[in-house]
């Protein structure tokens, strides 16, 4: 019956009525029902709806559904028990929730790409298909080497930042981060910052530096950042720092090798109000004139701590502090108390004197031989002498004094520190930064990144993503293992496999079915914490 228009003489609105037929059954006739459709806009004389006048289609798209189990289609044999463990740290830890609330479409897909990388050790992903077919996995579904690409480099830097933040938010209570940095040598030459550096393996290749952040007490990596090839160690505090602040980050206590010591990164640190452990080196003359000192009564019995066997004294000093002020164009100076942990070890003397007989060693050979390493030179000239004539030939003689020197300061080391007063709970604490070094390793070796088989920066930052999240897991492992001496009994592989083989049986009409689970597994299960599997 059309349109019909209904204007209010007291406020002048115009309203439009839907006019709809229908029969009136008790006066048998046509009526006209009314529905309101909206205002009438007075400028442009189009309908502004008020209010949906018709019912909402309730198609496919439109309804809801809700999740729930998969249904079973086919008939499947899936080995389930060292995923089904996997499963269960990501929840306890977090890392799931957090992936799902940073990569909602695709996390279950980094989660099945992570559960390969941990159970299938050194093995290159295009192992995926073959693995998955026999496993439970988050994803239930294959992801080829073409999808796997398109995964990495769906992997943004805002999702990245943003799992950052969640996970470090649920390990800041109280809990100093162990910092440090690795090199991961690479043959491409289309990454931006493969570059010539220094290597610690001295690998020759050209690399990029990846430096990583633990937590003391938990044991879990919780950042990672990757640097170009040449950046040296001791320029990446400031910005590890910065990056703190970006991620709402305040008043963190790190454990920083020496190899991070300078004048300005110290004050950059008490600038930031950071509490910090790091080693220093013995030659910096401060350490070395209070060395000086302390070296004889340092290694009194009242100084030993025979849990560590070693000795340890705390000297506390005056740090001349400054902070450039760029906007005001001066510097600000004062003092800042600090804590100078020097230690005494006899086993590290041992230590130090077998391998420096070893380098010296070295050192003499090439010499002799004629086959000099670039990354020697300074100690060439440092311990040898080196004189040629026609008559006896090249002559390599050792620099006594120099080795008499070195030899002085074997078995002692120093840590600097603006909170931590006893020497032995400072050591305690830079120990466990032994953790980088190992998460290192399980990169490298287990994780199979020794080498970066990548061709593009996003493939990259993806793939080290996803590295980094099977990390997680991995040091979780470990963490639990240690705490509950599994090692004992138990290498990292042996036990993953004796849960590998707990298996899952699927039949449609039938649903699942639950393989044996022996009290061996149900030990294990319970010394990582986790409940035992059951349907």
């Amino acid at each position: 019956m059309g349109i019909v228009y209904w204007t209010n003489k007291q406020t002048g609105i115009t309203y439009a009525y839907n006019n709809e037929a229908y029969w009136d059954k008790e006066k048998k006739q046509s009526r006209a029902k009314r529905t309101l459709m909206g205002k009438v806009d007075p400028d442009t004389g189009e309908i502004v709806p008020t209010r949906p006048y018709k019912k909402k289609d309730k198609t496919a798209s439109a309804i809801q559904v809700k999740p729930g189990p998969v249904p079973i289609t086919e008939y499947k044999r899936s080995f389930c028990g060292a995923t089904y463990l996997l499963d269960q740290i990501g929840r306890i830890s977090g890392v799931t929730d957090d992936l799902k609330a940073c990569f909602p479409e695709t996390y279950k897909q980094i989660l099945s790409v992570v559960y390969f990388l941990i159970l299938e050790e050194n093995n290159a992903l295009n192992r995926f298909s073959h693995w998955q077919k026999l496993h439970v996995h988050p994803n239930r579904e294959d992801i080829p080497s073409q999808r796997s690409s398109e995964l990495f480099q769906s992997i943004s830097e805002e999702n990245r930042m943003n799992f950052f933040i969640r996970q470090g938010k649920r390990r800041i209570e109280k809990e100093y981060w162990a910092f440090d940095i690795t090199s991961i040598s690479s043959y491409s030459e289309v990454l931006n910052q493969v570059r010539k550096g220094r290597n610690k393996e001295y690998d020759r290749l050209p690399q990029i530096n990846l430096a990583l952040l633990f937590g003391e007490r938990s044991g879990l990596p919780f950042y990672y950042r990757k640097l170009p090839g040449n950046i040296s160690d001791v320029k990446t505090v400031r910005q590890l720092m910065a990056e703190f602040d970006v991620m709402g980050y305040k008043k963190v206590s790190v454990i920083l090798d020496r190899g991070f010591y300078s004048r300005e990164n110290i004050n950059a640190l008490l600038k930031n109000h950071q509490k910090f452990i790091i080693g220093v080196k013995l030659g910096l003359n401060y350490v070395n004139n209070a060395l000086e000192l302390e070296r004889d009564s340092l290694k009194l019995w009242s100084n030993l701590e025979t849990q560590f066997a070693t000795y340890g004294i705390c000297k506390s000093l005056e740090w001349d502090y400054e902070q450039e002020r760029p906007y005001k164009g001066d510097v600000i100076k004062d003092k800042r108390r600090i804590y100078l942990l020097l230690f005494y070890s006899p086993e590290k003397a041992a230590k130090d004197q077998t391998e420096m007989n070893d380098y010296l060693t070295c050192l003499h050979d090439d010499l002799v031989n004629n086959t000099k390493k670039e990354y020697r030179m300074k100690d060439y000239e440092r311990y040898f002498e080196v004189t040629e004539t026609p008559k006896r030939g090249r002559k390599v003689t050792p620099k006594e004094d120099a080795m008499l020197e070195a030899a002085r300061n074997y078995g002692y080391f120093g840590l600097l520190s603006n909170e931590v007063q006893d020497p032995f709970e400072a050591l305690s604490l830079y120990r466990s930064k032994d953790i980088v070094e190992k998460g290192f390793g399980n990169l490298k070796e287990r994780l199979n990144f020794r080498r970066m088989q990548v061709c593009s920066e996003l493939s990259l930052n993806g793939k080290l993503f996803v590295e980094f999240v099977a990390l997680i897991y991995l040091s979780y492992v470990k963490k639990k293992m240690q705490d509950a001496k599994l090692f004992d009994k138990w290498t990292l592989q042996g036990l993953l496999d004796e849960l590998d083989v707990i298996e899952l049986f699927e039949a449609p009409g039938h649903g699942r079915v639950l393989g044996e689970i022996t009290e061996k597994q149900k030990d294990i299960y319970a010394a990582l914490g986790v409940p035992s599997p059951s349907l």
